[in-house]
């Protein structure tokens, strides 16, 4: 999904100057299921009770926007062959019209998924589905601000997708409560460029954020239509500070553990400061480049103070920002030596 990105938040996002630490992103730990599962969409088996929902979705730039107007949340679910992931939204009008596979769903209300098994920011994947259930299923090698372009073709081999409707679709008349979503993502094809182990091992972390697109309708008759010009609201897990939802080091973090219920404390992950900074250096960069035709050569140059023993090297189209064991480049990719 590659959509319009909006003015920088430049807090959230770590530009010059560099701000307080930013928050961890949100966390979740998925229990292994305890029992098969059935992708109906109903939420109906006795698994699901034993994983807890996740906090409620906000606006995609966080608090500096108002809350959604209506509830999203989620909760997962794994064993040996796969993830699975259930959604609950809220809403009083049902409504979709796409039925061809890998359209570009957005277009209508629909419910995303995004995960890097690695946390690398490259070769992750993204899946979207819509309240008839009609999905597009596509892989990144890298964000499409570092010029990553989308790999339609490729499909979730086995995926399982289900949707359930409380209320009536495309029909004005009535108030509706809303739709679930339920996904079996199998192991096999997550696996393909996890670069880890797949499934999971215990205490295992994947990078993982969802979306929520709502756009504004007008009745029209007894059905629904999009008023010319209209701006969708992007509702998520864990906010991004901007308009785009292809800034993998913002999505938030499942961690899997072998018991089938909890509670089991998530791990913050301990090199999340040194991420921070890593990716603030990088977004200031850009922003350097943007204004002056080059990289910067030194971190007084981006007006940031770096950790102790941090190293920022440039040569033509290239630069590399080290910090410890943690490095990122041009193209936003992030590795640990």
């Amino acid at each position: 999904m590659k959509r319009a990105i909006g003015a920088l938040a430049l807090t959230l996002l770590g530009l010059a100057p560099l701000p307080p630490a930013l928050p961890h992103p949100k966390s979740y730990v998925a229990y292994r299921a305890a029992s098969p599962l059935s992708i109906d969409g109903r939420l109906s088996e006795g698994a699901w009770g034993n994983a807890p929902w996740s906090d409620n979705f906000v606006d995609i730039e966080g608090d500096v926007k108002p809350r959604p107007r209506h509830q999203t949340r989620v909760k997962m679910l794994w064993d040996d062959s796969n993830l699975y992931i259930a959604a609950d939204l809220a809403e009083p009008h049902l409504s979709g019209s796409l039925t061809v596979h890998d359209a570009v769903i957005f277009r209508d209300n629909d419910f995303e998924v995004f995960i890097d098994p690695n946390g690398d920011n490259h070769e992750y994947f993204e899946l979207e589905i819509n309240a008839l259930g009609t999905t597009w299923d596509l892989f990144l090698p890298k964000p499409y601000k570092d010029d990553g372009k989308a790999l339609d073709g490729w499909e979730i081999a086995g995926l399982k997708s289900a949707v359930h409707l409380d209320g009536t679709l495309n029909d004005a008349r009535d108030t509706d409560r809303g739709w679930n979503v339920e996904l079996a993502l199998p192991w096999k094809a997550l696996g393909q460029q996890a670069r880890r182990p797949a499934p999971p091992r215990e205490g295992d972390q994947w990078r993982i954020n969802f979306s929520r697109v709502e756009w504004p309708f007008e009745i029209d008759g007894r059905g629904y239509r999009k008023p010319q010009a209209a701006k969708e609201d992007n509702w998520v897990w864990s906010p991004q500070g901007v308009v785009d939802m292809h800034r993998p080091e913002r999505w938030g973090y499942v961690q899997f553990s072998s018991r089938t219920s909890g509670p089991v404390e998530f791990v913050p992950n301990a090199d999340q400061p040194v991420l921070d900074f890593l990716h603030a250096a990088y977004y200031a960069q850009r922003e350097f480049r943007r204004k002056q035709a080059r990289w910067a050569t030194t971190f007084q140059e981006l007006a940031i103070t770096p950790p102790a023993g941090a190293t920022l090297l440039t040569a033509g189209t290239l630069f590399q920002i080290n910090a410890g064991a943690l490095h990122i480049r041009q193209d936003a990719l992030v590795w640990k030596e």
